[in-house]
């Protein structure tokens, strides 16, 4: 695909590991400026219940971002007051692994909505698992889409697909890593080409779609 030089204003949700390629491909990549990052709480973990930063404020620390929400509920006033002030500002919102679903005001407020990194080849494996799910239905290939955001679960148009095998002696962990390369690849290109105009939403065939728990 070909480069723009256009720099595009992106707000990134984005929680587990699996959204940390894709920020720190779009946070290197010149043709973005991320202007902050929203992601869950720290939490407790381990044995001894550490109060831990998930791995994606770590990720955006460590990549010298200092902008980063950690709403408990996205309803918060503060937060939504922030985020509607910012949002309309944004050529689009980027999700990945972030955790919670969307609600549609919040769909809304980017000027190209709002684009999602998914763990599977849509409409197959739509829902929370989709990696689990392909390995143990017994799937020969998995993959990740590129797709907008709509107020259903992981039905929206899709932009890009890339696909890999599931080989032999994948688990959950081998392909969730491989599958978060192969997104953050992906995205930066495919949402340039988006949001320059070049690329056109696919409608899925919803047809097909199958869901994971």
């Amino acid at each position: 695909m070909s480069r723009t030089v256009s720099r595009f204003r992106v707000l990134f949700f984005g929680t587990g590991e699996f959204a940390v390629p894709s920020l720190q491909a779009l946070v290197k990549d010149e043709s973005f400026e991320v202007i902050a990052v929203v992601t869950q709480p720290d939490r407790p973990a381990g044995r001894h219940a550490t109060v831990t930063p998930p791995p994606v404020k770590a990720a955006a620390t460590a990549l010298g971002m200092t902008d980063v929400k950690q709403p408990e509920k996205l309803a918060e006033p503060s937060f939504q007051d922030w985020i509607k002030h910012v949002g309309a500002s944004c050529d689009a919102f980027v999700v990945v692994s972030y955790g919670k679903i969307l609600p549609q005001w919040l769909l809304d407020l980017p000027k190209n909505g709002v684009i999602n990194v998914h763990g599977s080849l849509l409409p197959r494996w739509r829902g929370p698992s989709p990696i689990q799910a392909a390995i143990a239905a017994g799937d020969a290939k998995s993959g990740v889409t590129i797709m907008q955001l709509d107020a259903q679960m992981d039905h929206g148009p899709v932009l890009a697909l890339v696909e890999t095998a599931i080989r032999p002696d994948d688990n959950a962990a081998a392909l969730h890593d491989r599958l978060a390369e192969l997104g953050a690849l992906l995205l930066a290109d495919t949402l340039s080409d988006y949001l320059d105009g070049r690329l056109e939403p696919v409608e899925q065939d919803h047809a097909r779609a199958t869901v994971c728990k």
